[in-house]
């Protein structure tokens, strides 16, 4: 053989060398992708009850009941809680709010209903009292 058809016979020996790595990871990713096909099967093709199975809900606030004071939405989870806030006058409840849901002094909450403070610190010490008693009654039930 002359030199330049060793190197020829070389080049077209490693070509076709290439060209067979390829054909062969050309038909290894058709293989896998029929296998995956075989395995798998879309959300969209599921029946519906299968999907529920696999479907996880928020339940972020389902259990809340929501109180809105002075543009401030206010959520309490506790049921018992909420049904005694319920039941106590309006005035009563704004206090009872903003005081331990919103964090606001008694000064803050009387300079927003236009009260003293010292009516404000009565009328909360009445309301907690009377929260008090009502809870006390739904227990018991």
């Amino acid at each position: 053989m002359k030199p330049h058809s060793q190197d020829e016979h070389k080049q077209q020996t490693f070509e076709y060398f290439c060209k067979q790595i390829l054909k062969n990871e050309k038909n290894d990713y058709h293989r896998e992708l029929n296998q995956q096909g075989e395995r798998e099967v879309l959300f969209c093709e599921l029946p519906p009850h299968t999907v529920e199975r696999f479907a996880m809900w928020d339940k972020y606030f389902q259990d809340t009941y929501l109180f809105e004071i002075m543009g401030f939405e206010i959520a309490v989870a506790d049921e018992l809680l909420a049904e005694a806030l319920k039941a106590l006058p309006q005035d009563r409840l704004e206090i009872i709010l903003l005081s331990y849901f919103a964090d606001m002094t008694d000064k803050e909450i009387a300079g927003h209903l236009n009260l003293i403070r010292r009516t404000v610190t009565h009328r909360r010490k009445n309301a907690l009292r009377k929260l008090k008693k009502i809870m006390e009654g739904f227990a018991d039930e």
